[in-house]
């Protein structure tokens, strides 16, 4: 008996490119007997026009359970939906960029062809991207646990004045910072809020994190790159209320004196990668960096 074959959909149904590209992966994948999962969320919003044959699921981190891969098509936001939902079943991501940058995507939608063919006949190799587990705490209770592929933020609320918060790294005080906010971030998240506030771009393959302080007013105020074993605290003083934001996808209310403790994430996301290009070719691509000149030796 042949063994079914699964794979989950996540898309942006509201783009009509993506609504009219996801219509050809179904009908190639299942013309080739996949199973072809799209969530609720996902399924409810592309409406009437959807695609006959589609398995729906819950809206859950449990979507692409007993799947091969989650294709992904969209932009950045569309993809790190896609990670929550296809981390904790250690399932690769392979993505079409669909948005604008597309930093994470593997594909362009003109590759569709060559990215179902290489569904059909298992053609990737899986890279590991590192994540962040995120701990919230009100003196020893933690209140919130959650993670991040690219990057957590802190920031102050709207309209209001400059936190305060002093950055602690395994357990020693480093400095006090008086900020609009606190960017702490990936590898992966480094060309993402990080590179906005004015942090460096870290090359996937470096195991690391970021911290990156955003309009401090202080003299030692730079972005830091700490090893991938320690821990960072931060800590809010006394007066300074915050709000906490995991990939800009999912916010949580903070309140002054609560600490945050960020550190390395076990379960790391996995990405499908199709082609082995440099990352500085996709930095070069993405940026459309200035190489004119360049000669090959």
């Amino acid at each position: 008996m042949t063994q079914t074959r699964r794979a989950l959909l996540v898309l942006n149904p509201g783009r009509p490119e993506a609504r009219a590209t996801a219509q050809l992966v179904v009908t190639a994948l299942l013309g080739h007997d996949f199973q072809v999962r799209i969530a609720q969320d996902d399924f409810a919003a592309w409406g009437q026009q959807a695609p006959e044959g589609l398995a729906v699921v819950p809206a859950d981190e449990h979507a692409a359970d007993d799947t091969e891969v989650v294709v992904v098509l969209g932009g950045d936001g569309t993809i790190l939906r896609a990670a929550e939902r296809a981390r904790r079943s250690s399932v690769p991501l392979l993505t079409v960029n669909l948005g604008h940058v597309g930093f994470l995507a593997e594909a362009e939608s003109e590759d569709i062809e060559a990215v179902v063919e290489a569904i059909l006949h298992r053609r990737w190799r899986v890279e590991e991207r590192m994540a962040l587990d995120v701990r919230v705490f009100d003196g020893a209770q933690m209140l919130l646990r959650t993670w991040a592929l690219n990057e957590i933020s802190i920031e102050k609320a709207a309209g209001a004045r400059m936190i305060e918060v002093l950055v602690t790294i395994d357990g020693r005080p480093l400095s006090r910072w008086g900020c609009d906010g606190i960017v702490a971030a990936t590898p992966t998240g480094s060309t993402a809020y990080a590179f906005s506030g004015g942090g460096p771009v870290v090359w996937p393959d470096v195991e690391a994190m970021l911290l990156v302080p955003l309009s401090a007013h202080a003299l030692f105020a730079r972005p830091l790159v700490v090893g991938p074993s320690s821990v960072i605290c931060l800590e809010l003083s006394e007066w300074s209320d915050a709000w906490l934001a995991a990939d800009s996808r999912r916010t949580f209310e903070l309140r002054a004196r609560q600490h945050i403790e960020v550190r390395r994430d076990p379960s790391p996301v996995l990405l499908a990668r199709l082609v082995d290009a440099p990352f500085t070719d996709r930095l070069v691509a993405k940026f459309a960096l200035p190489v004119d000149g360049w000669r090959k030796s």
